[in-house]
This record gives structure tokens, sequence and C-alpha cells, in this order.
């Protein structure tokens, strides 16, 4: 592996002349950037971006505070931050040109960028339920409608879908809990109700077709300069469990597709997880142990994650021991559970014999930060104190008017803005429903056999006994529940492929 290419990130040592650099052959080898608020997090991010896509790399980020959307434009020389950028960049003998990087805008909901969109299969049993913050019971229901979206050939595309399934699993319970298990009614009904908090909060965007397609935020700009990915989530983060599960899927989407690449010189794409405690507040075992488990082997698929948080410690454990690239910028110990957080970061570090590492970390200011970041062979590097340098775009949000122009001209321009409804599990029950219900209001043909049994000489006196025309008495239900009965056992379609987190049921 060549390991030339580096990525400045500021000047460290006596007078911060010692260049700090991240290794871009490393840059798989995933990274932490922690600090408390306003401490410089946002301008890290921002400088690492610009080093990955100044690499050939393409990022993927999200952009909490809109502050990132600044990457489209250059910085300038009538900035508020041109002086002190200017005075910093000559500290670490950094000569800085301003420039502006290729970007593509995304927007799960379609305002600021180009819409998101995964399905329902897609998503999985697994993530949904944690979108969803389901019971183990109602999980379990969950699980039957995925099982019965493969086997009767229902594809689960969006949520009328999903909606439209667990109405008919209510109304043919029996039938299906006699193959799958036992459906409780409350359960499907606690379901149906989370579901629909979840479109209120606007979740609703997020499912359906054109699903989105991960070539598309792994291109390079025609100059080489690798695409940063924005994701608007400033709308997002007033649905904290939305935005945590949206970011998973898509690493587990890219864990899925990706082929095995083993340490490549540079990264196939870098993944910013901002705000990296949504990931795990609240999380079951089961769903940390996958999370796990991608930071873990998403590696040699060429794909770096960097995690952005205020505590280190918002980060479990088993997940903190995967990430060599460190970042830390000033925590404050003003509690004794800041102590102990600042004391155990402390610990993570290289001892570096020049200066205690819990009190640098305590004391370093506004743009500064202890890193360590891999060396050659993959060895940790020292602690060091390092001022970390200025961008060369713009610090803070891009202007409304020149973020629509680029989204206009962008070359996914017209791929996922409209809608695709195609035929799926809604459609294909209230075609059923329909059928059924024709069937049921049908009138029936008279019985020759019966006719002919009650013909006898007319006598006027004798009372009428012929029997009237019987009505069908199925319910729509029942006449689902019959149908469903007659198909049970039998496949009458593929399965659907489901990401690696939502795989109960997957198959190749």
């Amino acid at each position: 592996m060549t390991e030339a290419a580096q990525i400045f990130v500021g000047g460290g040592g006596e007078g911060y002349a010692t260049p700090q650099h991240l290794l871009t052959g490393y840059g798989n080898r995933h990274g932490l950037i922690a600090g408390a608020t306003g401490t410089g997090k946002t301008i890290t991010l921002q400088i690492l971006a610009e080093g990955f896509s100044a690499a050939g790399v393409p990022v993927f980020l999200s952009d909490v505070k809109g502050d990132l959307s600044g990457l489209a434009a250059a910085g300038s020389a009538t900035g508020k931050l041109h002086e002190p950028f200017m005075a910093r960049a000559a500290t670490i003998g950094l000569d800085l040109q301003y420039g502006a990087f290729p970007v593509t805008f995304w927007d799960l909901f379609g305002q600021q960028g180009h819409p998101v969109r995964t399905t329902v299969a897609e998503m999985g049993p697994l993530l949904l339920s944690r979108l969803l913050e389901l019971t183990e019971p109602q999980e379990g229901v969950l699980n039957v409608a995925f099982r019965l979206s493969d086997d009767e050939a229902l594809p689960l595309l969006d949520l009328k879908d999903l909606s439209a399934m667990l109405t008919f699993i209510a109304e043919n319970a029996a039938a299906i809990g006699a193959r799958y298990g036992l459906v409780s009614a409350t359960s499907v009904g606690a379901i149906q109700r989370r579901l629909l908090v979840l479109e209120n909060q606007g979740g609703a965007a997020l499912f359906g077709e054109p699903a989105l397609d991960l070539a598309d935020l792994m291109q390079t700009a025609p100059d080489g300069r690798g695409t940063i990915n924005i994701l608007a989530a400033d709308r997002l983060m007033a649905s904290p469990r939305l935005y945590a599960t949206f970011l998973l899927w898509l690493l587990s989407e890219l864990f899925e597709d990706l082929p095995e690449v083993g340490d490549p010189d540079r990264p196939k794409l870098v993944f910013f997880f901002d705000e990296a405690h949504l990931l795990f507040d609240g999380a079951p075992k089961a769903l940390l142990d996958k999370v796990e488990q991608v930071a873990r082997l998403i590696r040699s698929k060429g794909v770096g994650i960097f995690f952005v948080t205020q505590q280190p410690a918002d980060v479990p454990d088993d997940i903190l021991a995967q990430l060599g690239n460190r970042v830390q910028h000033a925590l404050r110990a003003f509690t004794a559970r800041d102590q102990k957080s600042l004391r155990m970061a402390a610990e993570t570090y290289r001892a570096n014999p020049r200066f205690p590492i819990e009190q640098a970390i305590r004391e370093v200011g506004t743009g500064e930060a202890v890193t360590s970041l891999l060396e050659r062979k993959g060895i940790p590097g020292m602690a060091e104190r390092t001022l970390v340098r200025p961008p060369s775009s713009q610090v803070g949000p891009l202007d409304p008017a020149l973020r629509a122009q680029i989204v206009a001209a962008s070359a996914l321009r017209g791929k996922y803005e409209t809608a695709v409804d195609r035929d799926s599990a809604f459609e294909r029950l209230r075609a059923r429903a329909a059928a059924a219900a024709r069937e049921a209001a049908a009138p029936q043909a008279p019985d020759p056999a019966d006719s002919f049994g009650q013909a006898r000489r007319y006598d006027p006196k004798m009372p009428r006994t012929t029997k009237p025309r019987s009505a069908r008495s199925d319910s729509i239900g029942e006449t689902f529940a019959k149908s469903f009965a007659r198909q049970l056992g039998t496949r009458s379609g593929q399965a659907i492929v489901r990401g690696v987190l939502g795989t109960l049921f997957r198959r190749r």
C-alpha cells in the first residue's frame, strides 16, 4: 500500500511547527472527533472533508446546523475570520488558498437537496423496530409481516404498504398464526399507531422509490476530487431516532453492497456521523452488536467512519477501540462525571512525555485539539497538542440562492425528484379485497336439482315453501382467510433482499 498521500491537519509540537498529517491510506481505520460545544469540531470536520476530497475520496456527512454547506463556496478575504485564519496559517506554516469543493446536496424531505429514499423492505425489521421503538412482541409481529411479504409476493415499498400488510394480518390472525405463530391484535394496533406518529413527523418521505443508488454517493468530479455529499439534517434532527436510523441504514447498505478490497491506497468513501451519541442512546444490545460488526468489518470494504460527538464516552468501548485516528477538542470538567470522562479520554492516548494529556485536553483553546493519528504500519501516533489548520472553503452556511443553483445544476437532477408508486403490497391487497367483495356480492345461480325436487301441481291453498335464495355470509376478512389458508406453505414470489441489519430472512 502506498502511504505517501496525506491530509494536513495542523501544526503540533513546540510552537506548533511540527506538521500533523492523517495518512489517507489509513482513512478506513475510522476516527473520532470529540469535544465540548463551541470548541471547533465543525471546523475539524470541514478540513478533513476538504482533505479527503482533494485526495480523490468521496465523502458523506450530515449537516446538523447548516454550517457545512459552505464547503460548496470558497472562503473570502472579506470574511470576519480571514485575519485570524491567516495568522493561524502563518503560525503552522500553511500557505492558505481559498477554494470551493464539489458538493452534492441531499435532503430527506427534498427541500434543500435531492430526495433520499429507501424501501421498507430494504430497511428491514430490526432497524424499523428501532425506529418505531417497538417492544419485543411487537417486533415479532413486524417480523411476521416481513416474512409474509416474502412468501406471498407482497412487496413492502412504502409505509402504506406496511400499514396494509398489518391490516391484512389483523383480519386473518387465525390463519396466519397457525403458520407463523400467535399474532396479537393489540400488537398490530400498537405498530399502526407508531406508524402514524412516524408519518406525522415526516418519516413517510424516507420510504418509497426511486431508492437511493449508493453509486451516486461515490462520485468524483471531473478534476479528480471526491464529491462531498451533504445531507441536510437541521430539520431531520427534530426526529433524532429517524436521523440515527437512516444513517445506520446507510452504513448497513454500504457494508452489504461493497466488495472486499482489503487496505486500499485511499478509502472508497469516508462517512462522518455527526451527533453520534444518537446512534447508541437506548439502542438494544442486538443493534449495538450489529453496529460493532459493521464498524469492525467495513474497513476491509474501503469505507472509513468518523464519529463526531461531545464525549468519547458517548461511543461504546467495543466501537471506540476500532477508532484509530482521533482529534480531541477541549472537554469541560465541571462535575465529577465530567472529570471521570476526561480521565478516561486521556487514558486512551499514547502518552507524550512533554505534557500531561489530561491537562492538555482540559486547557486547549478553540481551534486547538489533542490529536493522535495513525502512523505508518498502523502504529498509533503520539498524542500531540495541535493547532488545527483553517479551512479553504467558506465557514458558515451557504446562501440559499447559490445552494438552489448547485442543486439545479447537479448531474443527478431529475433522478430522484419524482416519486414512483408502483404495484406493491397496498395495491395487491386492495385488488384482493375488491375481488373478494365482488364474489361475495354476486348472485348465485339456482340449483336445478333443488328446483326439480320441489316441483308439484299448483294448489292455491298450499302455502309457498320455496326456499329463498341463500346469501353468501362470508365477510371479506373470512374470504381472505380462506384464500390465504390455501396458499400457506407455498412460495409465490422471490424473497425481497434486505440490508445486513435487517436480514432475518435474507436469501441469496
